[in-house]
């Protein structure tokens, strides 16, 4: 009866007219194009934490005029959110897990609208510090559950072309941040950097109204047990209905439900894992797993150790040691660094899976050295000249948005695109989490030193600095870092672990590979 009944349904389904089916086929690009709304939409909460650096970039310099504040304290008011955003991202993993993904972006958006109101409204330093904390709370959620719910939310074809999606939207948020300090400058000095902090509620305000309409995380909703919810978010974010069976499977085996669960709702075992995966990662790590342990803190801490965050948070300053005087004409460069910086991370973005991730990486550190040395030289000439020297500004202009375009073309991007792909699956989110909390407590401290390092070895000799530091890194990531594109995890552990000799790990890869290839090619030969 039951055949008979589904042999009904078939013949119904057969019968329907002709144009119906043929509108079948577009509806796999529309059900990806959800699923990326979904990943833009949470990596969106980026431009929180890119807003406030380029905003307190032209900001600072009206409030150290207004609150009579010295250098010391622009430097821990403009370094303290890294330091701050640790707080946030320490609770973002236990929050998700509590309320669910969606909801913690929502309640990161709040938290920043709050501390941009305070900031917007501070009476004097104090108060603004305060402000300053909160916001970067509301940072350090954003920053450690937007990829998270972007990972969990996108089909395994793009999950790799929208990691680097939050550094594409912290870049977006800087530029607002530098055309929000050139459009209010000219303002009452008592006003404009109120207006210019108070204004970063805005975008957290949308963020939040829109992240509502998204649907929940299906891994969190299979970890609370809802796996009919689960199977319905799956289906609209997967190309076929396979795949979303599949992508439900795999969750269902990772949270220790049994494949054969067809129910809506199932009982689910809470288990703790973390500290066994804790001491695999730090305490008894395989050589493959300490080699990627390296490898992923190394690139946070280079790329921040690298000074580009100075260059961002600093640019005003440093324009006017070249020779700039005049608050529009420093802020009007400023907002041509973010034009360049958005810009060629756009281009990154859409060829870091043709070039790959080495060939990038290298050719990024390697222009930023020569970079960062030439405006070294740029900025000792201005330095030491008693009138103004043209060739010289000029040049420190042309190296500041070179700075930033070699950064974001490589080492932006790809620190994010790397660390978040070697680690194996069971260690990355805590892999991850450590690579974040290097890379925010290493910006804090180059943001909080920048000042009191130029006025001690000279402006100039602050990016001689930066460049040999930069040099260093490029010889830590030629020796230890393999080409990962294309790589399974399998590979990884075949690729990480030897070291600086990975490179013999990569020849007989491919020579297996390529015996496979020849393998098949026989077989198909005999075949015909």
């Amino acid at each position: 009866m039951e055949m008979a009944d589904q042999r009904a349904k078939n013949n119904v389904v057969s019968s329907q007219p002709q144009n119906i089916v043929d509108f079948d086929p577009p509806k796999k690009p529309k059900t990806k194009k959800f699923a990326v709304a979904c990943a833009i939409l949470a990596s969106m909460t980026s431009i929180l934490l890119g807003y406030d650096i380029g905003v307190m970039s032209g900001a600072s310099l009206f409030i150290k005029e207004n609150l009579n504040i010295s250098d010391v304290q622009v430097e821990v008011l403009n370094g303290t959110l890294n330091i701050y955003s640790l707080i946030g991202s320490a609770l973002a993993g236990k929050t998700s897990d509590w309320i669910g993904r969606r909801y913690t972006i929502v309640l990161a958006g709040t938290i920043f609208f709050i501390g941009a109101l305070l900031m917007g409204f501070a009476p004097n330093y104090a108060f603004l510090m305060f402000g300053r904390f909160i916001a970067g709370v509301g940072v350090g959620y954003a920053l450690m559950i937007a990829p998270v719910y972007t990972a969990e939310i996108s089909p395994a074809s793009f999950r790799g072309f929208l990691t680097s999606f939050p550094e594409v939207f912290v870049n977006v948020g800087i530029l607002l941040g530098y055309v929000s300090n050139f459009a209010l400058a000219k303002l009452p000095i008592h006003l404009n950097w109120r207006i210019m902090l108070g204004i970063g509620a805005i975008p957290s305000v949308f963020l939040a109204l829109g992240v509502l309409a998204m649907p929940e995380s299906p891994r969190w909703l299979v970890m609370q047990g809802r796996l009919g919810d689960a199977k319905r978010v799956l289906n609209r974010t997967s190309s076929s209905e396979e795949e979303s069976q599949l992508r439900l499977d795999e969750i269902k085996a990772a949270a220790g439900i049994p494949n054969n669960s067809k129910e809506e709702v199932v009982q689910v075992s809470k288990r703790s894992q973390g500290e066994g995966i804790w001491k695999e990662l730090l305490l008894r790590p395989t050589p493959a797993v300490r080699h990627i342990l390296i490898a992923a803190l190394g690139i946070h801490f280079f790329q921040q150790l690298s000074g580009t965050d100075s260059v961002v948070l600093y640019s005003p300053r440093i324009f006017e040691k070249a020779g700039i005087t005049s608050y529009n004409d420093k802020l009007l460069a400023t907002v041509a660094v973010g034009f360049v910086k958005t810009t060629a991370i756009l281009v990154a973005t859409f060829q870091v899976d043709r070039f790959g991730r080495r060939i990038l990486l290298l050719s990024s550190v390697g222009g930023m050295v020569v970079s960062f040395t030439l405006l070294g030289v740029g900025l000792t000439v201005v330095d030491q000249s008693p009138s103004k020297v043209p060739w010289a500004i000029g040049l420190c202009i042309a190296m500041v948005l070179f700075i930033v375009a070699f950064f974001s073309i490589g080492l932006g991007p790809i620190t994010w695109v790397y660390s978040s792909e070697i680690f194996p699956l069971q260690l990355r989110a805590q892999g991850c989490s450590m690579g974040v909390a290097v890379n925010r407590v290493t910006s804090g401290v180059i943001s909080m030193t920048f000042i009191s390092l130029y006025k001690a070895i000279t402006i100039g000799g602050a990016f001689f600095l930066y460049a040999g530091i930069a040099a260093l890194s490029w010889v830590f990531f030629y020796t230890l870092y393999p080409e990962t594109q294309g790589r399974s995890l399998e590979d990884m552990e075949v690729l990480f672990g030897k070291y600086h000799k990975w490179r013999e790990a990569n020849a007989m890869l491919n020579k297996t590979k390529q015996a496979d290839h020849g393998f098949a090619d026989d077989n198909k030969a005999q075949i015909h």
